[in-house]
């Protein structure tokens, strides 16, 4: 037998066991069609190199239970709860309740799927700019009391970095518990040497549980991307913003950053409270370092009760078997009657989204969607593309922001109902990331974001049939490719 032909029967048998460990490996555990279909064209075109990249991305969560969403485990929930019903009837014995059905249905959703009752006793401030943002957030944090809980995907060791955790450390080292999480894959040029120098002075830094054994656990792929701050239990802080000097438009790359954050005085702050401690316990090494339920976290007599926007805070990841967020976006497409204004950097919907979104164009519904016209992620953004023009042939509106990186996470449905929060519309979000969403059902306060929308329209190009046309073949080319790998992006 010739060298040759021992090498065609050696790359014969690659082959061959590259294909059934292939079928094996994709179908042993449940998972999406178009994530099959996805893996399958990645471990056939890439022999071996394939199941190394599997090995590290694609393996699931279902055998690792990070949270076991008991009765002790959702910390002090029922107590939680009674405390928010408390504030809800004190409101409702001055305001009678104008919720419309629409909102009341999403607001069902909400609380059955995720044990997120509707608070009604808040205040709520948007901000876009990111300078805007950290001074208000550092006015907050140097007036804080009792505790600071901080929770970001990302956090530089720069300028504004450093000034977060200086003036934390200072808080600290007055008596106020200061506690700060982070995710190691978002924050990967930040070395733990660093954050170590401030917990000298008391701050406490973990990053998140599924930045421990990565390899072991497979959890590279599964990412803390809420954005959250919570201080003295009644000021909460949420949307797009992460801790970096880029996001204060410093970077040469992204040039001015379009982002939008919400600061939150009043009850909703209950539920970042929970959300942030169930977190914090999921990553800790030792029990004994874990955060009781304790009042002093829901301090309900500190709510002022003029305060008067309903909200509910959404927290979801990989743990729990229904995507959630995607859910309630997807009840509230179909229940728009009017209009839907949608602000997300990344644009790659799965199946039930999009025929949600065609349905609500097709039934008459105005739909306005924008993102950016710069790649932070080249496949992602060729997949954007893609999915931007399959959606202008139906009649939806998608503009290309030009004046920097659009990075908020927003939307508006029928100025009834106003969104601000971490998840995008992709797949990663809908599944994989641990997201948190604000759900205002304000008219106030969705009004505001849709005048925001309409402002960054004029910084926007609208895509047409036209423009699409003009798109070289190559192009196209590139964002049918990455259409492709779209589930597993």
């Amino acid at each position: 037998m010739t060298i040759n032909s021992i090498v065609l029967i050696a790359i014969i048998i690659i082959l061959l066991a590259n294909t059934i460990g292939a079928i094996i490996t994709v179908f042993h555990r449940p998972r999406s069609i178009s994530s099959i279909l996805s893996w399958l064209l990645v471990l056939f075109f890439f022999p071996v190199v394939g199941f190394l990249f599997y090995a590290f991305f694609g393996r699931g969560l279902a055998e690792e239970k990070l949270f076991t969403i008991s009765s002790q485990d959702h910390v002090g929930l029922n107590s939680l709860k009674s405390i928010i019903l408390k504030n809800n009837k004190n409101y409702e014995s001055r305001i009678p309740d104008d919720t419309s059905n629409n909102c009341k249905k999403v607001i069902n959703y909400f609380d059955r799927s995720e044990d997120s009752p509707l608070t009604r006793h808040n205040g709520v401030k948007l901000f876009t700019d990111g300078d805007e943002k950290f001074n208000a957030l550092f006015e907050d944090i140097k007036n804080a009391t009792e505790s600071i809980h901080i929770e970001y995907y990302s956090i530089f060791n720069d300028n504004i970095g450093n000034k977060l955790l200086t003036l934390l450390a200072q808080k600290a080292e007055e008596g106020v518990e200061v506690k700060v999480l982070y995710d190691s894959w978002g924050s990967a040029k930040t070395r733990g040497i660093w954050f170590r120098k401030f917990e000298k002075s008391g701050v406490k830094v973990l990053p998140f549980i599924t930045g421990r054994n990565v390899i072991a656990k497979a959890r590279l792929n599964y990412h803390l991307h809420r954005k959250i701050v919570v201080i003295d239990g009644i000021y909460g802080w949420i949307g797009g913003f992460n801790v970096g000097d880029q996001y204060l438009g410093e970077s040469k790359k992204f040039g001015y950053w379009r982002d939008t954050h919400a600061r939150i005085h009043g009850s909703a702050a209950f539920l970042m409270q929970e959300r942030f401690i169930m977190d914090w316990n999921a990553s800790v090494r030792n029990v004994r370092d874990q955060i009781n339920f304790e009042s002093k976290y829901f301090p309900e007599n500190k709510i002022p009760y003029d305060l008067n926007t309903r909200t509910q805070i959404i927290g979801d990841g990989p743990d729990r078997n229904e995507e959630v967020l995607k859910g309630g976006f997807i009840s509230m497409i179909l229940n728009a009657k009017k209009h839907i204004y949608i602000q997300t950097p990344y644009l790659v919907p799965d199946d039930s989204m999009m025929d949600a979104l065609k349905i609500a164009a097709r039934s008459g519904v105005q739909i306005e969607i924008m993102i950016p016209d710069m790649p932070d992620h080249a496949f992602i953004y060729r997949a954007t593309q893609y999915y931007a023009n399959y959606l202008t042939g139906y009649g939806i509106k998608v503009y290309n922001y030009h004046k920097g990186f659009l990075h908020a996470k927003t939307a508006v449905f029928d100025d009834q109902i106003g969104v601000v929060g971490s998840m995008n519309h992709d797949f990663r979000s809908y599944s994989l990331n641990f997201e948190a969403n604000a759900y205002f059902y304000n008219s106030n306060i969705a009004g505001q974001l849709r005048t925001i929308f309409n402002e960054d329209i004029k910084h926007s190009t609208l895509i047409t049939e036209e423009t699409i046309a003009q798109q070289s073949h190559w192009l196209s080319f590139k964002q049918y490719f990455s259409r492709l790998l779209s589930p597993i992006l």
